[in-house]
């Protein structure tokens, strides 16, 4: 139908390949009375546009039907065993008729045809079941002239046959194969009558078939097709023969009595309609070619071959069809209603109508805001039963490619509802590719969308995609397209979070951020310092959601530069594994109760991301589009030159550039670049920071648990080795704590992330440096002493006057647990001294807390 209607110029038919085009005849000269029947045929597809468009129909429904349909004979297999015969016996006609004829003429030595007044052959001469007149001959037409029966078992063969001979026709076979067909089974003269329709004067190639004769008189043609139509209008004839009959001539109401199907009715209506306006046609432009009985005004063929109805209009056909009872259930096929959209020239509104179904459809399987909500209200109102469902793909399929045919054959499409409507399709399709796994597709389809239609498709589908290189590959597809590769990157996280949000529980009070909990209820009368941290107090427990956001910012590891805005976005999802939001889910995917949900929150999900796609990562795959090389900036940075301390001087330059090894690689200016990334990327560093932190807390406490029960393995190798590792683990903890003391997250971009960086600073810091004097005690029992100190260090840059720590105590509430774990580290620090006997310590360090050498020295 599209061809019909864009018809391809000359350079580019010869590009499409026969299978591929639809190829309209040429118009010719005028027909005159030498004129070969295949010109004048041509000429009337060539001249007449909706004789061509009608055309086109009948050929692609007899190509459906004998494609879809089943094998000729095995359509009448079930005839033939009613005719009682086997296969071997086809050619035999009527046989059990021709024996009963016989078995007259040798009962009465008959020496001539019988005749059906030939006396006593009434009550002689009558078929089995039940008892009627049997004909007297069998030339083809006898049933019809004599009004006279076959033998069950022929009439049940001739039923078979014609089925058959309708088949051929309904599925577009050529003369040759009907004649052959019926030379098989010595039914020639089948064939014979069937020689008439002008459609089979030409072939696929266009030259002329060598098996007809293209000389004869044009009178023949239009007097034989007239005939076909009075036979099927008889009423004395086999319904399928009348069929082809009806089919030949185009006379409608003998057809429509065989039809099942849509197919099948929109095949009578536009066969007759074509074959009408042929003969419409050679009465207008060559009415010497017609029979004088045919030209008269009325007389015996004067009949409508329409069944005195109208032609109806193809829009106005299809809605016919759809109230015809029997096509009721047909009609609702969504493949039915795009094909009668097609023919009906209603393929727009037929798009603005399923396509905001469908959209309707699919907020509702979703249950969630993630399609665009400016649907016109009166789009999708009506039919409340969708007819296309999103998970009919191959119907999305089919109307996609329509549509994207569309935008480019109709400009108007890009400026109204329809282009709106079309989308819908074409995201739907962008869906099903992804599902498939045909993700090298995705960027050619969305390219199709609006710009903002593709980010929003392409970023339910990114984190689908999972493999490094196939990342790649859609990226650098995506850039070829034209398509904001950072703005798909960034919806993609904001759409999942987004319908996370739309499913947290709204009915607590509880702060964005919660306080963490990483050492144990405080009991009664239990100090801070004889807390112990929780075993595995970050949980394993990672929702889809979660991953899908982790997979999501990983996209960010292949965007060349983008630096701020990738840290950013990876501080926000940090700032979302702390909140309450990422609860929401874990519910739901784990069926869990609320009392059974870990307290750990998002902290796996964080753990995960710090681990996937970390600070170094990133750093070293984004540096090198911005300094021409790779290089991790945390390595160039002084804690407390850069950032940490507000201090901008740059003392250390010359020692960090020494690091390069001098060989000409960097320029001084670049560590000002270090500088100015550095301090973009602060607030994702510490966050990050703070994952290490807790990750170290809970692999020291796996340390500790792995304590030798006894006193004898404990002083022995067994207890030394624990001991090492409990040092290690204790040494990471202390590695990663250190950035946490010096003005951590003090750097937001705004006044309002300054206030959501201190509402996280409030929850998380105190309880991280209260586990982290938890761990100096309990390591100092066993390693060493100098833990102790330590602790007491914390304390001294918590009250140090320009510390940042003291006041975020302060505002969490929390100083007095911070100032009993200091009192119960000095208490500890006193009872070492005065029980450690002869153990080996360093008087420099430890001697003011001696009470022995205090009371020496007041001596």
């Amino acid at each position: 139908m599209l061809q019909v209607e864009y018809p391809l110029s000359g350079s580019h038919t010869k590009e499409a390949s026969s299978s591929e085009r639809v190829v309209r005849p040429r118009k010719a000269t005028r027909v005159h009375q030498y004129s070969s029947e295949r010109e004048v045929w041509s000429n009337f597809l060539a001249h007449d546009d909706q004789a061509w468009e009608r055309h086109t129909v009948i050929n692609w429904l007899k190509a459906c039907a004998d494609d879809c349909g089943q094998d000729i004979e095995q359509v009448i297999q079930d005839l033939e065993r009613n005719a009682d015969r086997g296969s071997g016996l086809w050619a035999h006609s009527w046989l059990y008729t021709k024996e009963s004829i016989k078995g007259q003429k040798r009962l009465r030595s008959w020496p001539q045809a019988l005749a059906p007044d030939s006396p006593g052959i009434d009550s002689s001469l009558r078929n089995s079941s039940p008892a009627k007149s049997l004909v007297t001959q069998l030339d083809p037409d006898v049933v019809a002239r004599q009004v006279r029966d076959l033998q069950p078992q022929d009439d049940n063969f001739e039923a078979a046959t014609w089925m058959a001979c309708w088949n051929m026709l309904r599925r577009g076979q050529d003369w040759q194969f009907i004649r052959t067909w019926c030379q098989e089974r010595v039914e020639n003269w089948r064939a014979i009558a069937m020689r008439g329709d002008p459609r089979q004067h030409s072939s696929t190639d266009g030259k002329s078939l060598s098996y007809l004769n293209h000389t004869v008189d044009w009178q023949s043609r239009a007097l034989w097709r007239k005939s076909c139509a009075l036979a099927a209008r008889s009423g004395v004839l086999d319904k399928y023969e009348a069929a082809v009959y009806g089919a030949l001539s185009g006379y409608l109401p003998s057809v429509q009595k065989v039809c099942g199907s849509w197919n099948d009715y929109l095949f009578a209506h536009y066969n007759s309609y074509l074959l009408r306006s042929f003969d419409q046609y050679i009465a207008t432009y060559s009415a010497d070619r017609i029979p004088h009985g045919l030209q008269a005004r009325d007389g015996f063929f004067e009949f409508s071959v329409t069944g005195g109805r109208r032609t109806q209009s193809g829009n106005q056909l299809i809605e016919k069809m759809r109230r015809l009872k029997p096509l009721a259930q047909e009609s609702r096929d969504p493949i039915k209603q795009l094909q009668g959209s097609l023919i009906g020239k209603t393929f727009g509104s037929f798009v603005r109508k399923y396509g905001f179904q469908l959209l309707r459809e699919q907020k509702r399987q979703a249950n969630v805001s993630q399609y665009p909500s400016n649907v016109p209200r009166s789009q999708h109102e009506n039919n409340k039963k969708p007819s296309i469902r999103p998970d009919d793909y191959q119907v999305i399929r089919i109307v996609t490619h329509i549509v994207l045919i569309y935008l480019d054959l109709e400009p108007s499409w890009l400026e109204n509802a329809q282009y709106k409507a079309a989308g819908i399709f074409v995201e739907a399709y962008v869906d099903f590719l992804g599902k498939a796994g045909k993700q090298q597709l995705l960027p050619l389809y969305a390219s199709r969308l609006s710009p903002t239609g593709a980010i929003r498709s392409l970023s339910r589908q990114l984190p689908r995609i999972l493999e490094f290189g196939e990342r790649r590959t859609v990226m650098q597809l995506m850039k070829q397209h034209s398509i904001d590769v950072p703005s798909v990157l960034n919806e993609q996280l904001w759409m999942i979070m987004k319908e996370i949000e739309s499913k947290a529980d709204d009915s607590t009070h509880d702060p964005k951020y919660p306080t963490l909990r990483i050492m144990e209820a405080r009991g009664d009368e239990q100090r801070v310092g004889m807390r112990k941290i929780r075993a595995k107090f970050m949980g394993n427990v990672v929702t889809d959601d979660q991953h899908d956001l982790i997979n999501g910012f990983e996209w960010y590891l292949l965007l060349d530069g983008y630096w701020e805005k990738t840290l950013a976005t990876g501080a926000v999802l940090y700032k979302h594994f702390l909140s309450n939001v990422s609860l929401a889910r874990i519910d739901t995917v784990h069926r869990l109760t609320r009392a059974e949900l870990p307290d750990s929150k998002g902290l796996a999900a964080a753990r995960e991301l710090s681990q996937r796609v970390s600070f170094s990562t990133l750093s070293r795959r984004k540096t090198h589009a911005i300094l021409g090389h790779e290089i991790d900036i945390s390595d160039f940075i002084d804690w407390e030159e850069i950032g940490m301390l507000g201090n901008q001087s740059g003392a250390s330059t010359s020692s960090r550039a020494a690091q390069y090894g001098g060989d000409g690689s960097r320029n001084l200016y670049e560590p000002e670049k270090e500088r100015y990334l550095f301090q973009q990327s602060n607030s994702f560093l510490n966050l990050e920071q703070l994952v290490q932190a807790m990750n170290a807390f809970e692999a020291w406490q796996a340390a500790m648990e792995k304590k030798p029960s006894g006193s004898l393995e404990l002083a022995g190798s067994t207890g030394k080795q624990w001991r090492d590792n409990l040092k290690k683990a204790c040494e990471d903890v202390e590695s990663c704590i250190r950035p946490l003391q010096h003005r951590w997250l003090q750097s937001p971009r705004n006044d309002e992330e300054a206030l959501e960086l201190e509402e996280i600073r409030k929850a998380c810091l105190p309880e991280v440096l209260l586990a982290y004097l938890v761990v100096l005690n309990s390591s100092a029992q066993y390693v060493s002493r100098e833990y102790l100190l330590r602790s007491l260090e914390v304390g001294a840059a918590v009250a140090s006057k320009d510390s940042d720590l003291g006041p975020c105590f302060v505002l969490a509430g929390r100083m007095p647990e911070f100032v009993d774990a200091l009192a119960f580290t000095s208490t500890t620090i006193i009872l070492a001294n005065e029980h450690g006997g002869g153990k080996k310590r360093t008087p420099a360090r430890l001697g003011i807390w001696s009470t022995k050498g205090s009371l020496n020295t007041a001596e």
